[in-house]
């Protein structure tokens, strides 16, 4: 695989996912380097003239109007040790590789005034498999800070890492990776920390498994349509057309696209259930969300969003709120609600196709029938499933308190938000995994059903992870089985995101 370089612009999730998951290589661009110095020359010219520059020369937060004199590079340890609170479980390694590309990403705009040094030593860590140690809660989504010293202080050689599999000193961590520890110039801790990295490198990946799960929901609906004998004509693009709703003509294409054949079936029904028949509407809701939360993390991605900002055109160094994050947290939360959206459908159909029997399926898609549950008692699962996924619905960006003797009074929640969001995305599949497995039974005791190309694809693939249901067994052992496929890698059939998100502008 090639190395991703930087360049200060057109990172995008995908990126983050190739680097955070497949330990892409990172390279750096020369330009970029000269536009960090650029901008280091400026900020120290800036602080030579006697301007107050937040974190430079002034304290951060409540203490803002106290001087900073002294040692410059001990005020940033300082800074980067008083400010190390996060606590709780370590984010999963893929979460910190996220984190320290999408930091580099940002700092490679230039805006920030980081020592070029400082800046190589990332990319270096990243490149190395060097990875802090980070707890996952101490931000509020003012920036990620709390979180991100822990990034700081590995590169500077405090705090533990992860390396190899293994957890140790961070300094430990930096020999046996033949890298050294870094000094930091005035400033240089707060460039580090002061960004929402965390949540744009794990938005990035909360993306990604978005768009793979709803490949994995359209093909589940495109099975039920198989297997309950629904009326495909919801699919026709007329109707899409007369009602061009977000997303929708893309769903309603994708789904056509998985049931073409020569010569479709005679429909058992003239309209079937809302979760079946309003699916492009449902599914369009989402792909429009995906669309919206993939934008808004590449702006973070490919922003200059430090405070104070560095415009080394304009010689100028300004305070700013570029670190702030409202629009990220709205996209994730509209995510998320989208998500319980198409979760709930999906649970929907799973009871259609497992109830008393429609459509000529007999009870329970079971196949002895009489006292035999069937897939009945999977319907409480899935109901348990689906409130999981409604309880993470619940907004939480407006959930804040003024902090810092009330300098920073306002907060937009975006780590938790992100995080509630790939804890859905999750649960989702879940859902998606039952109503594979009720589809492919429901297509096999439906007699004379010829499946469409790519649906028979489908329910190959299911058939190799669970074999049909012929007496009562548990099933949820199956269950697992077909969920570790679809979250792991193993499920074969998949469309490409492009097939069911427009490329952003």
């Amino acid at each position: 695989m090639s190395a991703l370089v930087l360049t200060g612009a057109g990172v995008g999730t995908a990126d983050v996912a190739a680097v955070a998951r497949e330990a892409r290589k990172v390279e750096v661009r020369s330009d970029v380097l000269g536009r960090l110095q650029k901008a280091r020359t400026v900020l120290d010219q800036a602080a030579a003239s006697g301007q107050q520059i937040y974190g430079l020369n002034t304290g951060l937060g409540a203490n803002l109007g106290t001087t900073v004199e002294g040692d410059a590079s001990a005020f940033q340890r300082q800074l980067l040790e008083g400010r190390s609170g996060a606590v709780g479980e370590a984010l999963p390694v893929e979460t910190v590789r996220a984190t320290m590309f999408a930091r580099a990403a940002m700092l490679s705009t230039g805006g920030s005034g980081l020592s070029p040094t400082v800046f190589v030593a990332l990319v270096d860590a990243l490149n190395a498999g060097v990875h802090p140690v980070m707890p996952s809660l101490g931000s509020i989504g003012a920036g990620d800070l709390v979180l991100m010293t822990a990034l700081a202080r590995l590169l500077t050689g405090e705090g533990d890492a992860d390396y190899q599999g293994r957890r140790m000193p961070a300094a430990k961590a930096l020999m046996m990776a033949r890298l050294v520890p870094i000094s930091l110039a005035p400033k240089d801790g707060l460039s580090l920390i002061n960004a929402s990295a965390v949540s744009a490198g794990s938005g990035a990946l909360v993306v990604t498994d978005a768009l793979s799960a709803l490949a994995q929901q359209h093909q589940a609906g495109a099975l039920t349509m198989e297997g309950i004998g629904a009326n495909r004509t919801i699919l026709d693009p007329r109707l899409h057309m007369a009602r061009p709703a977000a997303g929708q003509q893309e769903a309603a294409k994708a789904l056509q696209h998985l049931l073409a054949r020569d010569e479709a079936p005679t429909p058992t029904t003239l309209q079937d259930p809302l979760s079946i028949r309003c699916m492009p509407s449902i599914h369009g809701a989402l792909i429009e969300a995906i669309g919206q939360a993939r934008h808004a993390v590449e702006i973070e991605l490919n922003a200059a969003a430090d405070n104070p900002l560095v415009l080394s055109d304009d010689g100028l160094v300004l305070s700013t709120g570029n670190f702030h994050t409202a629009s990220l947290s709205l996209a994730f939360e509209t995510l998320g609600l989208a998500i319980a959206q198409c979760a709930a459908a999906s649970a929907a159909r799973f009871i259609q196709l497992t109830g008393s029997g429609r459509n000529g399926l007999p009870k329970y898609l079971s196949p002895v029938g009489g006292a035999s549950a069937g897939f009945v008692p999977l319907q409480k699962t899935a109901t348990s499933i689906l409130a999981a996924i409604r309880h993470r619905a619940n907004p939480v960006m407006l959930d804040f308190l003024a902090v810092s003797e009330g300098v920073e009074d306002h907060a937009t929640q975006t780590p938790l938000a992100v995080a509630k969001c790939a804890g859905m995305v999750a649960l989702w599949r879940r859902l998606i995994a039952f109503e594979l497995m009720a589809a492919a039974q429901a297509v096999d005791m439906r007699d004379g059903l010829t499946l469409a190309p790519r649906t028979a694809a489908i329910h190959t693939a299911i058939r190799a992870l669970v074999p049909s249901l012929k007496e009562d067994r548990p099933l949820g052992i199956d269950a697992e089985a077909l969920f570790a496929a679809l979250a792991n890698g193993p499920w074969q059939v998949t469309l490409r995101p492009a097939d069911l998100v427009e490329e952003q502008p």
